[in-house]
């Protein structure tokens, strides 16, 4: 009997199922992918979670639903060991892990943020995105393109708090804080812990990805917000910028990429 795929549920634009989707590829898992379009994805991750995660992405694994891109990584490293993304020795295993940590609660929450607070900002930016996903000939539809655009202006703010000038300037902040900690890691290196990529490395650069949209990343946002670039320019002059663009090309390699369901 053959074993069925995996699937995940995932949101196109999200960075954090960009890391899911990076570490399949990576490990050249094939797998199917389904996405809910918000606000329903978060009434399936809490039935799933049975109220612990309320969002995507969700991976369909061997029989069960992992909620969280790092537990993800983790039941994928446990069953799909090679290439590797923990590192062998237990020190720089813990280095990793602990650098995972410390970009999925800073880095990811302030990048989501920054991007929202800007998009809002781009009407046009902002419906080409969200429509993205809209049934072929719908997508065309003004009415249904600026409907879509406004639903998901309005729900980013109540989900994320996104309308504030204040959280924008302390969601710079913690951005560059990362860019700190990413190149004081690197000491002129190229890879954040040892001598090969992990997922202190994968986490990283995914999350960055919605700010310096690098070639070979998702594709989903074709560019920056006009009132974000100040500080996309800010960050393009850092040695962060060129490392995720780097992380991306050598290592996001595509793997018989599915189609979104």
């Amino acid at each position: 009997m053959s074993e069925e795929k995996p699937v995940l549920w995932h949101i196109g634009i999200s960075h954090y199922s960009e890391k899911a989707r990076w570490a399949l590829a990576y490990k050249g898992v094939e797998h199917e992918r389904k996405e809910v379009p918000p606000p329903a994805h978060m009434v399936l991750a809490l039935a799933w979670s049975r109220g612990s995660i309320y969002t995507f992405p969700f991976l369909e694994l061997d029989g069960e639903r992992i909620g969280d891109s790092t537990a993800i990584i983790g039941m994928l490293e446990a069953k799909y060991p090679e290439p590797p993304l923990y590192p062998e020795d237990p020190a720089d295993r813990r280095k990793a892990l602990d650098l995972e940590d410390f970009f999925d609660n800073g880095l990811g929450v302030a990048a989501r943020l920054i991007g929202w607070h800007h998009m809002r900002k781009d009407p046009d930016l902002l419906a080409e995105v969200v429509s993205a996903d809209l049934p072929a000939p719908l997508r065309d539809v003004p009415a249904v393109r600026k409907g879509v655009s406004k639903f998901a202006s309005s729900f980013a703010n109540a989900r994320f708090r996104v309308a504030s000038n204040e959280a924008e300037t302390d969601a710079r902040r913690t951005v560059l804080e990362a860019a700190d900690r990413i190149e004081q890691e690197l000491g002129g290196g190229e890879y954040l812990v040892g001598d090969s990529f992990t997922v202190a490395d994968l986490t990283a650069a995914s999350l960055f990805y919605p700010l310096v949209l690098p070639p070979d990343g998702p594709g989903t946002i074709g560019r920056a917000p006009a009132s974000a670039q100040p500080f996309v320019d800010e960050l393009r002059a850092r040695e962060t910028w060129g490392w995720v663009e780097s992380m991306f090309a050598k290592h996001r390699k595509p793997v018989r990429e599915p189609a979104t369901a």
